[in-house]
């Protein structure tokens, strides 16, 4: 790691840890040997579900270990407890994931053993409160994936869990909250592509719904990109949002507005290579989509620019040379024609 001194241990101090690790692999391997042995048996008794305990202590991404726990809980445990029994159980595993995460965040295993725990939960805690515990996990498990984000705003595990709790919570958090949300996580950190891909799942759906109107919004997101633009021209998250925004290229008036605004930023910032590829990008959409509406001399002014910039994008970004010198190449830029 970064600015992390290095320790020099002795020989004696590498010799003792060898022996140490050589016996935790040692235990570790007897555990997993005893499990999948009684996995193989059909054992499905307590000692097999403290096995699984102890292993996935040692090692959380064993999912075979997991998979043995659920058997185990639907198979024996459940049915042999009282619903509050089993909703104890449940959130005591809740609970130690989330002491896996802090160490493991990125785990696949982790996260979906989380799913099937709230998925699982009985009804209670009584015949007039038949929601009250799956209510209180699901809204607990909002707090712990802000928390988990408050930690890395950018894991992205962290955020398609989100989409899945904020999808499954018994009482439906507003999509307009979830907005606010992501516009404090972009504000905090610009590169963020989680948060912004998470604002363009929740603009689709508003959008769908006919909750908000889409040209209005489109020009007040178009504002907070442009901040981003200025304010870091080279992070390629809000660049690929932009791109988002705009679409297809259908609104002519859209796209000649989005060249000149870029057009100013590429003036300050001259070798900006998101701005020369979204400029030529835009270009390219404009002649493709809208030819018909723009003058002879027009066109073949906008070809020429496009073809300028993409040879000085064969020097600022060499190492996709070949790719520039294939898009100077198409129709939309050299001078074989429209389509």
């Amino acid at each position: 790691q970064h600015r992390v001194k290095r320790i020099r241990y002795s020989r004696e101090a590498l010799e003792a840890k060898q022996h140490r690790d050589q016996a935790k692999l040692k235990e570790y391997l007897a555990l997993s040997d005893n499990m999948l042995s009684r996995k193989k048996n059909g054992d499905y008794s307590r000692d097999a579900f403290n096995l699984t305990t102890r292993i996935l202590h040692i090692n959380p991404e064993f999912y075979t270990a997991w998979n043995y726990r659920r058997n185990i809980m639907l198979k024996e445990i459940f049915p042999n407890g009282t619903p509050q029994e089993t909703n104890d159980l449940l959130n005591e595993d809740l609970d130690m994931t989330t002491a896996f995460l802090k160490q493991h965040p990125k785990v696949y295993w982790i996260w979906n053993h989380r799913r099937w725990c709230l998925e699982n939960v009985p009804d209670g805690p009584s015949e007039s409160d038949s929601n009250g515990w799956r209510t209180a996990n699901w809204n607990k498990e909002l707090y712990v994936v802000e928390k988990m984000l408050d930690a890395d705003a950018r894991n992205f595990h962290a955020w398609n869990y989100r989409r899945y709790v904020l999808a499954s919570i018994p009482i439906s958090r507003s999509e307009q909250s979830e907005l606010v949300y992501t516009t404090r996580k972009i504000e905090a950190n610009f590169s963020n592509f989680s948060a912004w891909h998470q604002r363009s799942k929740v603009l689709t759906s508003l959008w769908d719904a006919g909750k908000l109107d889409p040209v209005k919004s489109r020009e007040e997101e178009l504002g907070l990109v442009r901040n981003a633009m200025y304010t870091d021209p080279d992070d390629q998250s809000v660049w690929i949002y932009h791109r988002w925004l705009i679409g297809e290229g259908d609104d002519a008036s859209l796209l000649q507005a989005e060249i000149l605004s870029i057009q100013e930023l590429l003036d300050e910032q001259p070798d900006s290579k998101w701005c020369m590829e979204s400029i030529v990008h835009y270009k390219r959409l404009l002649l493709q989509k809208h030819a018909t509406l723009l003058r002879a001399e027009d066109r073949e002014s906008i070809k020429r620019s496009c073809l300028d910039m993409l040879n000085q994008l064969q020097n600022i970004d060499s190492a996709r040379k070949n790719r520039y010198t294939e898009l100077g190449m198409c129709e939309h830029c050299s001078f074989k024609g429209y389509c």
